[in-house]
């Protein structure tokens, strides 16, 4: 039992120098119409709600909505601009009223819901780009601490996680 405790502080340590080391991925959940009422809905202008957003790819997309009377359709832009909801291309509607869709392609997205409520305003268009580049940080002189470290810590880190996960799970 101790051995594997060890294991597992060893893993843990590993993790959190590699997460301080590594670049930082930043996805980002939008609540669909969060700040216009309640979430997915009717009676709302999702244009405006997108209107000063980015959607990057990675991001996800938060349905919250009425389960027995809405869904979310994944549709063609021909679909959504006649609110055609019967040949969808994904149907994310899972029953709960609750739905995440990933963005997980760069290119534009539609959806509706069905049983009439896209003519209500229920439909939503959002356009999924690459993220922008990191900005560029001043040039460092060869030799500095921060190239010596960078050079010579992520990589090994990353492999050091897998092999301490690897053990961990041979011991377990």
């Amino acid at each position: 039992m101790g051995r594997v405790a060890t294991l597992v502080g060893v893993a843990v340590a590993l993790s959190l120098t590699t997460a301080l080391v590594l670049p930082e991925v930043a996805a980002v959940r939008y609540m669909v119409g969060a700040g216009l009422g309640n979430g997915w809905t009717q009676g709302l202008n999702y244009t405006n709600w997108t209107r000063d957003k980015h959607f990057y790819n990675g991001d996800w997309l938060f349905f919250v909505y009425d389960r027995n009377q809405l869904s979310v359709l994944e549709v063609n832009e021909t679909n959504y601009e006649s609110c055609n909801s019967d040949h969808p291309l994904v149907n994310w509607t899972r029953g709960a009223g609750r739905d995440v869709v990933p963005l997980n392609v760069t290119r534009p997205y539609y959806f509706v819901s069905g049983n009439g409520f896209c003519f209500g305003g229920a439909k939503l268009a959002v356009k999924v780009e690459n993220p922008p580049p990191p900005p560029v940080a001043s040039p460092e002189k060869s030799g500095s601490p921060a190239s010596f470290y960078h050079g010579r810590l992520v990589l090994p880190a990353v492999f050091a996680v897998g092999a301490m996960w690897d053990a961990f799970l041979r011991f377990c």
